[in-house]
């Protein structure tokens, strides 16, 4: 099967959760956008929701299957948030931030009643950190924040260096709230707890990538014999 079918696979499972009236966290990136896909289906359908999007391009995205949008300044409290995740262990601990929207969906998760994460299997690991673990930082200071986190990611008994992200015309990436993105390449978090705490004593870190505690729940898909095989860590209701 086609990463595309375990992605969509996921996310209609994720669909069974959502009810009339709810209030959604929506993510980002490619899995998040198949469950959004998914949803404006629904609401076509007359599926009554309102959303919450943690990216402007989740919201153009949404915006254009007519699915109805709020912020969180006018509704602070949400009932469910999908989104998709770089990797996830088994105590529900994930890395995200691959597609540069972490600090606005760990506000909207952080707000959610539940956070139910969608991936293939392949993004379930015994231990986190072979993805790069993506840090946004405020771009002025950059050079002594970089020297910091590397302090911060030494202490924390993790190696490896983080380095700016930069798009192809070799300009850095720039978040949505005007921050830039440093990845982490550790290959191995032996303590994300204690990693994530270190980093946040670093002055210039606006959000890391860890997102511990937060997740209750993730459905990840596999390609068994041909077909979509759907495994759901921790609770859903």
């Amino acid at each position: 099967m086609s990463g595309l079918d375990l992605r969509r696979a996921a996310a209609a499972r994720a669909l069974d959760l959502v009810e009339p009236g709810m209030r959604l966290g929506l993510g980002t990136g490619s899995t998040a956008a198949a469950f959004v896909d998914l949803l404006g289906e629904r609401v076509r359908g007359g599926l009554d929701v309102v959303g919450v999007p943690t990216s402007e391009a989740t919201r153009r995205q949404a915006e254009g299957l007519g699915i109805r949008l709020t912020t969180l300044d006018s509704l602070p409290h949400l009932d469910l948030t999908i989104d998709g995740a770089d990797e996830v262990d088994d105590r529900l601990r994930l890395i995200k931030g691959g597609g540069a929207a972490l600090l606005r969906e760990k506000i909207v998760a952080c707000a959610s009643d539940r956070m139910v994460v969608i991936a293939d299997a392949a993004k379930r690991v015994a231990r986190l950190g072979a993805f790069p673990l993506p840090i946004e930082v405020n771009l002025f200071g950059l050079a002594a924040t970089q020297i910091a986190i590397d302090e911060a990611i030494a202490e924390s008994g993790c190696t490896g260096p983080a380095t700016l992200r930069l798009a192809p015309d070799g300009n850095p990436v720039m978040t949505d709230g005007g921050h830039v993105i440093l990845d982490a390449r550790l290959g191995s978090i032996p303590d994300p707890e204690r990693l994530g705490a270190a980093l946040w004593s670093v002055p210039g870190v606006v959000e890391h990538g860890l997102f511990l505690g937060i997740a209750t729940a993730a459905i990840l898909a596999a390609d068994v014999g041909g077909r979509a095989e759907v495994t759901v860590l921790g609770r859903l209701a």
